[in-house]
């Protein structure tokens, strides 16, 4: 999900949310006395580069250095998007997050009584909440200073003031820069949904290509967060920003690579994403196909990319797209967003409605218009099934075309979806795409977006040193056992 830091809209939220941080900051502990990563993710249904520590810990010495190096952990699988667990504080405590490259903050639940979420009934009632992480708990849990950079990122846009200034350092250590006082609360944003909290510091530990090798990451920067509205769950930015998650484990000039599992296989506890960070990720990828990166000029810490054309089913000439999918105008609005934290592709008016329009006329099974309205997809069919109990596959592929010749059949499964069992011979399935709904002209930002459910059953390779984005239609359950995270 893209994030933006607070701005007007959210102001007085911000105020009320923030008004609970000053029972929690009290909860949190006081000070006390090139290389690669595979990470696991778990599916879930649902924004300058700092060193890596020297005095990072590794264990296992009898690993070869990039069998620890490189970063491998499982992504497990929900409704609505892909969970990585974390593992914070001394002793480590396990809180699992969202995995989103459309944000740079990572940010955790904290404290498991004070922790507030307004208006999250809805997740609490499916269960979709995680444990709370309590820095009390953790011996090298500390707050973050005022003075550093972290701290001056993720307050650049709400105020102009120092940070120290705001945090009520006297003149004599703001004059010296030796300001002791905590970095002051901060609010940040995601669409619709507002966290609130206090930058900390602590130990991560990660896991290497095998999973003994493990290596301790001091220090990491994130957010603790008492009070959120509208999400329950907290977030692993894997943006290109200070704060982001490669930024601070050194990997902001190598890249990272997932591969996301089917939604079929959602809340199965024995199986899980391949996430790989480092070298691992973007070496020998000779058989992917690679689009370019493009840099907007208002976030550049995102990931965008230039669609061309889409084409459907065996048809001849693709349908031709705005300019704006694959270029920036003037004021920096416009290409295709890829974001892990948006489940379902969005695309611009005309565009949608065209591709609407289109599979209407291609399509003859009997629309299931129930469904629409219950689901609030636009297209939805009824398909029948054989006399195996399996349905028909037939309906018309869908083929993004993106800039540099890149062209990626969205895998079956990505577009049309089934939305239950099947009932009298029938099962419904529906488009999961959505519009953009951006129907006034000073909305900014992407013009499309292109969301984790049509990634699924894709490897796809974030190369950051040379600024280009990798496909291949691959099956992902295969990919994670070849990994090791499919138990049996």
């Amino acid at each position: 999900m893209a994030a933006h830091l607070i701005t007007i809209a959210t102001f007085l939220l911000f105020i009320l949310l923030t008004a609970s941080m000053f029972n929690f900051n009290q909860t949190l502990a006081k000070e006390r006395n090139h290389n690669s990563m595979i990470l696991g993710m778990a599916q879930y249904s649902r924004n300058s580069l700092p060193p890596i520590p020297r005095a990072s810990r590794i264990r296992n010495s009898s690993k070869k250095p990039s069998e620890i190096l490189d970063m491998m952990e499982p992504l497990r699988e929900i409704t609505n998007g892909y969970l990585i667990s974390l593992n914070l504080g001394s002793p480590p405590q396990v809180i699992q997050v969202y995995m989103d490259t459309g944000s740079d903050l990572t940010w955790v639940p904290c404290g498991n009584i004070s922790f507030d979420c307004i208006e999250c009934d809805e997740y609490r009632n499916n269960k979709l909440t995680t444990a709370a992480f309590s820095p009390s708990f953790s011996s090298s849990s500390s707050r973050d200073l005022c003075g550093s950079s972290f701290c001056n990122d993720i307050h650049s846009s709400d105020s102009d003031y120092d940070t120290c200034t705001m945090a009520g350092c006297s003149l004599a250590t703001l004059l010296k820069s030796t300001c002791p006082r905590p970095c002051p609360l901060f609010a940040y944003t995601y669409g619709v949904g507002v966290v609130t909290g206090a930058l900390t510091r602590d130990t991560l530990t990660v896991h290497g290509n095998s999973p003994s090798a493990t290596r301790e990451i001091p220090k990491f920067c994130f957010g603790c967060v008492g009070s959120t509205y509208r999400e329950p769950i907290g977030i692993a930015g894997f943006g290109r920003g200070t704060l982001s998650f490669p930024s601070q484990l050194g990997f902001l000039k190598i890249g990272f690579s997932h591969c996301f599992l089917s939604f079929k296989y959602a809340n199965n506890p024995n199986i899980s994403s391949p996430l790989v960070v480092g070298d691992v990720a973007v070496s020998s990828k000779d058989y992917l196909q690679f689009t370019p990166m493009l840099r907007s000029p208002i976030y550049p810490n995102l990931y965008y990319i230039g669609l061309e054309a889409i084409t459907i089913g065996n048809v001849v000439s693709a349908i031709k797209v705005p300019l704006n999918l694959r270029e920036f105008d003037s004021r920096g609005n416009g290409a295709m967003l890829i974001d892990s934290g948006t489940t379902y592709t969005h695309l611009p008016e005309p565009l949608y409605s065209q591709i609407l329009s289109f599979l209407q006329s291609t399509i003859t099974y009997p629309r299931a218009k129930d469904v629409e309205m219950r689901s609030g997809f636009d297209l939805c069919y009824k398909v029948p099934c054989k006399n195996n109990n399996t349905f028909i596959d037939d309906l018309p592929l869908i083929t993004f075309h993106f800039l540099n010749n890149v062209s990626l059949a969205l895998p079956q499964g990505n577009h049309f979806y089934a939305m239950g069992a099947q009932s009298e011979s029938t099962v419904v399935k529906c488009l999961l795409f959505q519009s953009m709904d951006n129907e006034d002209d000073n909305i900014y930002g992407p013009a499309g977006i292109f969301g984790s459910f049509q990634q699924q059953n894709v490897e796809v390779v974030y190369d950051l040193e040379q600024e280009r984005v990798g496909f291949q239609p691959r099956d992902c359950a295969v990919a994670a056992a070849a990994q090791g995270l499919h138990k049996i």
